[in-house]
């Protein structure tokens, strides 16, 4: 024990001994003792440690470690943009929505049919013959129907019925569909039954009481009664 203590004083010895000016003079620092590097320290310590008087911060100076106050800068919060959306006006200038003649061809679409009826099989967990068909009226009713061939069945404009076509867009009114003969129909949902078969079931809708567009039709809930029949 005695050895380690006189090893730590030697090493005390060597730490806090006076720099020699020699030294001062090569490493391009003021020696010590020297009034501007006092002045200096002083003045950078009153400025860090405003909270303390002269004569504590040198007791703090005698040899400890010297913790300097450091003072954050409040940062404004800055305001999150909101993105607009355009309006339904400004969409119909745009025409976002709206097929270019070339692009009215029913093959075009026929990918988007098959993507249909895996998502109503995924769904539906599996469309088989033993389900129960409740369950598949509930899912069809909060289903996205883009993409589905549907077909006019009852309507009180009869050339709209024996329409069939894959829906390309439905609005709160209206169904847009793509026919076999390429030609872009708009039927509107009011007085108009749809039917819809996928896998062997023949899903009946009715218009009037599917009046929602597709995002607000999944959070409603709905009387199965006289909207959509199996």
């Amino acid at each position: 024990a005695p050895r380690v203590r006189s090893s730590h004083r030697a090493m005390d010895n060597i730490v806090y001994s006076t720099i020699s000016v020699k030294e001062t003079d090569h490493l391009d620092i003021q020696p010590q003792g020297s009034k501007q590097a006092e002045a200096f320290v002083n003045a950078f310590l009153k400025h860090r440690l405003p909270r303390l008087g002269a004569e504590q911060i040198q007791e703090r100076l005698n040899r400890k470690a010297v913790i300097l106050e450091h003072f954050l800068k409040k940062r404004k919060k800055e305001k999150r943009r909101k993105t607009k959306c355009l309006s339904a006006k400004e969409r119909r200038e745009l025409r976002i929505f709206e097929l270019k003649p070339e692009q009215q061809r029913y093959e075009l679409f026929l990918p988007l049919h098959d993507l249909w009826k895996q998502y109503i099989r995924d769904l539906c967990n599996g469309l088989k013959p033993d389900m129960q068909t409740q369950m598949i009226q509930t899912k069809l009713l909060k289903a996205d129907f883009h993409g589905a061939i549907v077909t006019v069945t009852k309507s009180k404009c009869p050339s709209y019925v024996g329409v069939t076509g894959i829906i390309l867009q439905e609005m709160k009114h209206i169904f847009k569909i793509i026919t076999e003969e390429n030609k872009l129909k708009v039927i509107p949902k009011q007085n108009s039954v749809f039917s819809v078969e996928i896998d062997g079931f023949v899903s009946y809708i009715y218009g009037s009481k599917f009046q929602l567009r597709a995002s607000e039709r999944s959070a409603k809930k709905f009387k199965g009664k006289g909207s959509i029949d199996l």
